[in-house]
Formats: C-alpha cells, sequence, structure tokens
C-alpha cells in the first residue's frame, strides 16, 4: 500500500499539467499510467495549443483579454449551452493565461506563437492571430531513463507545428525536408522531436523535476472511499498483482476518452466509423470509475471528430488527421449526394457528426467525391491511401462512380454540376468555401478555393466520422470537482481533460481546443486541492 497527497490516473497533458502543479504546491504526488507508454494521446498530437490572452501573444505586443475570450467562447457556442457551461468557461478563460506562464516557467517548454487564426475570427471577441501556441523541439534525452517510454506518433514529429504550417508539409513533403534537412538531421542525432513529443517531453521533465513519481503498467480498477463516501485513493493492478494506493488529498481521473471502448462507442456515436486516431488504451477506463461511484456522466456524444487518413500504428489500422477534404477539384456530400458544409470548415466534423433528436446521425455516410486531379495535389494523401487499397473508388463518369459508392447518380450529377457552376462564377453560393478569415487561411490562396470537378476519371471514398478523442465523462463543477447527478460534489474526485464532461466539445473553438482546455483543467484540479483547508 503507497500513500500520497494526489494520485493521479493518466499520463497525458491534462494529468500532468495537474501533477506538476501539485507537486511545485509541495504534494507528494504519484502518476500512474496502464499502458507501458507516456504521454497519451497528447503524446501523439500536432501539439496545437489554444490559450487566450497568454504571456506569449502579449510579449510580441498582441492585444487580447479574459473579457474577449469569454465573449468568443459564449458566441461560438452551440446553442444552448451556456447555461450549463458557462461558469466553466469563465473559470477556463481565467486560468488558461496562468496555466501556461506557469507551465513556461516550471518546465522546458518554450512556446511560441502560430500563425493561425481563431476558426470564427469573425465573431465577437474573435481573433485572427495570438492565441494558438506550440513547444518548439526538445529532446527526449532531457526524460534519461524514461526517454524510450515516450509514446510515439504517426504525425511528422521531425518538425514543429509552425514548420508544418509554413512549409505546407502536407503537399509539399520533399521541398520541406530539403529546406529544413540540417535542422532535421540534428533531431535525429539528438533524439529530438517537436508537436506533441516536444509538449509531453517538457512536461514530464518538469514533473520529474518537481519530485512527481510516474508508475507504468499500473492500471486503476477501483476508486477507495471512506465512511463519508470520500474518495481516498484507488484499487490498482500491475503485473497481475493488485493493491491499493491512497491519496490523501486527492485522486485526479484524466484518463483519456472512451472511443476504444467498442460497445461505449457504439452507443454514443452510432453510424459508420472511418478510423480512429489516439492511442488504443483510450477505453473509458476514468469514465467507469467515475461513474463507480456515482458520478454524472454528460456530454457522452462530444468528440474531437476529424478526418483521418489510413495508417498502421504499432502494427495495426489507425488513423492520421489530415485536413485532405479541402483540396481543389473535390467536395463532400452525405448519403443523398448533397453537399451539407464547407470543405474547408475547420468544424467539418461537427457536420458530419450532425444527429437528429434520437441520436442517429443526419449525414452518414459521406463521402468525398472528386476528379483525377485531386490525386495529384499531395504525394502524402497517396502514400497514406495505399494502407487501404479498395478505399479511393474511380469511374470514367459521374453515374459509374456513384453506382460503386451507392449514392443516387442523378442527385450526385447535380450537386457536382451546380459545384462547377460555383467555380465558374467565383462563389461558392452554399457554403461559402473559402471566405472567412480562417478558410482564406486553409485555401492557401485565392486559386485554390474553388476548382471544378469535370475531368475523369473520377474518384470517390468515404469519409465519415473519425475520432480524435471522445469529450464525454464526469460532469465537473467550475473547481473541476466530480459531481453527482444532483449537483452534490464527490469529495476527493476530481477529473481533467477528455475524461471529463468538457465544457467545449465537438465544436471547436480554435485548432488547439483539446489541448489547451485539458491543461487548464489539469491545473484547476490541482489548484483546488491545493486551496483546500486540509
Amino acid at each position: 500500500m503507497g500513500e500520497f497527497d494526489v494520485l493521479v490516473i493518466g499520463s497525458g497533458s491534462a494529468a500532468c499539467s495537474a501533477a506538476l502543479r501539485a507537486a511545485k504546491g509541495g504534494l507528494k504526488v504519484l502518476v500512474i499510467e496502464k499502458s507501458e507508454w507516456l504521454g497519451g494521446t497528447s503524446a501523439m498530437s500536432g501539439a496545437g495549443v489554444w490559450i487566450p490572452a497568454n504571456h506569449v501573444a502579449a510579449g510580441a505586443g498582441i492585444a487580447d483579454s479574459r473579457e474577449d475570450a469569454l465573449t468568443y467562447l459564449r458566441a461560438a457556442a452551440p446553442q444552448g449551452w451556456a447555461r450549463k457551461e458557462d461558469a466553466l468557461w469563465s473559470a477556463f478563460v481565467r486560468a488558461a493565461p496562468d496555466m501556461l506562464r506557469f507551465l513556461s516557467g516550471n518546465t522546458p517548454l518554450d512556446f511560441r506563437l502560430v500563425n493561425e487564426p481563431d476558426p470564427f475570427a469573425e465573431a465577437p471577441g474573435g481573433k485572427l492571430f495570438g492565441r494558438m501556441v506550440s513547444p518548439r523541439p526538445l529532446s527526449r534525452r532531457i526524460l534519461g531513463k524514461l526517454a524510450p517510454r515516450l509514446r510515439r506518433s504517426t504525425l511528422p514529429h521531425s518538425f514543429s507545428y509552425q514548420e508544418i504550417v509554413d512549409l505546407d508539409l502536407y503537399h509539399h513533403p520533399i521541398r520541406a525536408g530539403l529546406r529544413l534537412w540540417p535542422r532535421l538531421l540534428w533531431r535525429r542525432l539528438t533524439n529530438s522531436g517537436g508537436q506533441g513529443t516536444a509538449l509531453m517531453t517538457g512536461l514530464i521533465r518538469g514533473c520529474l523535476d518537481a519530485g512527481v513519481a510516474f508508475q507504468l503498467e499500473t492500471r486503476a480498477v477501483s476508486l477507495l472511499q471512506d465512511s463519508d463516501s470520500r474518495v481516498i485513493g484507488a484499487e490498482v493492478e500491475c503485473k497481475g498483482q493488485r493493491s491499493e494506493l491512497l491519496a490523501r488529498r486527492g485522486v485526479i481521473i484524466a484518463t483519456g476518452g472512451f472511443e476504444w471502448d467498442a460497445e461505449m462507442r457504439a452507443r454514443h456515436f452510432p453510424g459508420p466509423l472511418d478510423r480512429i486516431g489516439s492511442p488504443p488504451t483510450n477505453e473509458g477506463d476514468g469514465q467507469k470509475l467515475a461513474a463507480s461511484v456515482g458520478a454524472e456522466l454528460d456530454r457522452m456524444d462530444q468528440a474531437n471528430v476529424y478526418p483521418c487518413l489510413p495508417t498502421r500504428y504499432r502494427g495495426k489500422p489507425h488513423g492520421l488527421p489530415m485536413t485532405f477534404q479541402a483540396e481543389p477539384h473535390s467536395i463532400v456530400v452525405n448519403r443523398d449526394a448533397k453537399r451539407f458544409v464547407s470543405e474547408n470548415d475547420f468544424n467539418i466534423g461537427e457536420a458530419i457528426d450532425a444527429r437528429v433528436p434520437d441520436g442517429a446521425p443526419v449525414n452518414l455516410p459521406c463521402y468525398l467525391i472528386g476528379d483525377h486531379r485531386f490525386l495529384k495535389t499531395s504525394l502524402p494523401f497517396r502514400w497514406y491511401a495505399s494502407y487501404e487499397r479498395h478505399w479511393v473508388k474511380k469511374a470514367d463518369t459521374i453515374g459509374g462512380l456513384a453506382a460503386k459508392l451507392g449514392l443516387p447518380a442523378a442527385a450526385l450529377e447535380d450537386t457536382i454540376a451546380r459545384w462547377n457552376g460555383f467555380c465558374a462564377r467565383g462563389r461558392d453560393e452554399d457554403f461559402r468555401r473559402g471566405e472567412s478569415g480562417w478558410e482564406d487561411y486553409k485555401a492557401h490562396g485565392p486559386e485554390n478555393r474553388l476548382k471544378p470537378i469535370d475531368k475523369p476519371p473520377y474518384i470517390g471514398m468515404t469519409i465519415n466520422r473519425s475520432i480524435l478523442g471522445t469529450k464525454g465523462g464526469a460532469r465537473t463543477n467550475e473547481r473541476a470537482q466530480v459531481l453527482r447527478p444532483d449537483g452534490s460534489i464527490i469529495p476527493g474526485l476530481y477529473a481533467a481533460g477528455l475524461a471529463m464532461a468538457n465544457p467545449i466539445g465537438t465544436r471547436a473553438v480554435g485548432a488547439g481546443t483539446t489541448l489547451g482546455p485539458n491543461m487548464t483543467w489539469g491545473f484547476i484540479a490541482a489548484e483546488t486541492i491545493l486551496h483546500q483547508n486540509r
């Protein structure tokens, strides 16, 4: 039996942010990770971090405020969400700048601004620049004996987030490699990486320096409670042996999503699924643990939904998040062969995942339709498409392609004719593709916004729901304390990241609105523990 002040379940960015803050506050902290790999989904990510009113932007003379950020969150959120989430949004914008400054001062992380706008930059409080940051590359060697245990990614972590943005790696991988080859060689020689590798290397190093202990291959199987129903620790299993870990001040659940649990996924995300892009250990452990002690589970139908290319991860089929659906000479259609969203919309995943009131999908299955020029725009697309050889369908006629995909031929012909008309007139009259600040940025120039589909052979493929992490879990208050259905607090239990009922759901308000809020909620959980009178 081990005794600690704080037990953190999970080892991703939310978990390590919580552990670091608690340890720097003088508490004895243990982080347990059920797999043999540290870092969770965060280690696989691109490490875009959305933090409004951050000190990096302020240092560059960019104006922003917590008030503007809250206004933006309220304007961009789905209708009706403010009733439950406004207090949490307020807590997030208060704490997020402090969290980022704390990490910058207590880890090797060097955050830099990324030139990406808010997806809803035109909304009240929106910004075209200053809220997206990402860390510079770090060497895994600074983790010492834990370096080989850092989870690897399917993404090209030899590059930083900003380098990928600046050099347009997806369209020009060879050119990007040639331009940066001295840096890439140095990073290889020093075992360095950017993106999620850098983020989790820095967070874990900071935790180690603060005295946080890590225990791998240790799975929490149940929560321990005292006679007053306070959570006081967890029963864990390590290498077939069970033991108890006591936590005097609190247990923080930060275990990620449940997308790899087939039963939970089918219940909350009915309909076709293309791929999953997160670690296969995201099996809903935290959600199940919270429910076992009476927690309310909420927002279980929310997720980070984004198109993924097929790839392999540790020898098994996997998803690689990539913006391949917004290429020239292509559109996205639903099962009725109708367009339903701008292909450049950052929240295309929300549109793909749209539901009727009973939860059934509105648009699925969905398809990307284009002509042969689509395949010429990206060498990486053709490489990854080869992992599923029958994914891309080809035909010499639109009717023939419709038959192969199971779409109504006349409707598809009408949709493509309408799209081609928009291209001729220079404006997408249905969904304004390429016109917003975000879409203009992603289009890589006006010449790439509207291109016709009129040169056979024609191509088509599914572009159904792909999940990078579910966002449902234990309902918490603004202090990250887990709540029961009646709103009462389960003492001693906290949740953060993708294991909580995330106040920013499927509709993202920035490219980093998974990691930024996740780390902030871990920070908030630790702050709450530190300010309690015990």
